[in-house]
């Protein structure tokens, strides 16, 4: 079987500040941005990984969801725990000084965790988890 990750998703509520976020602060490339406002669709991908593609969505957009599940939706997403995503960088350290010294919401600084991996934490600006995993130790 030749099953790989393509695409995943995650909440926007504020495309310009997820561009910030994404694009100039972890160095995501914007592929594509389509709509207007706030209901725009960016696609992004990582220069080291092209093939995958990370697409910050606009929460109300799905006709299906009614009005109490978007007000739910959005007190999920004030409180950080509606979506999340792992990074991974070599860097650790530096990404984590860059992200901080952008006044990102850091949820917590490097650290060893016990189930055997280095990373960190942010909230992106829609207050998605955001870790990020230090790769290639030895």
């Amino acid at each position: 079987m030749d099953i790989v990750i393509h695409t995943t998703f995650l909440p926007h509520t504020d495309p310009d500040a997820s561009l910030a976020f994404y694009r100039d602060l972890l160095g995501f490339e914007l592929t594509q941005d389509v709509g207007q406002g706030t209901m725009r669709w960016l696609t992004l991908v990582s220069p080291a990984q092209r093939d995958v593609r990370l697409v910050l969505t606009p929460p109300a957009a799905d006709p299906g969801v009614t009005e109490d599940e978007r007000r739910t939706i959005a007190e999920l997403m004030a409180k950080g725990s509606y979506q999340s995503i792992i990074l991974g960088t070599h860097d650790l350290e530096g990404v984590f000084d860059r992200l901080q010294a952008a006044d990102a919401e850091v949820v917590s600084e490097p650290t060893e965790q016990p189930w055997g991996v280095r990373d960190c934490a942010f909230r992106d600006p829609a207050g998605n988890m955001v870790r990020i995993d230090e790769v290639g130790r030895s």
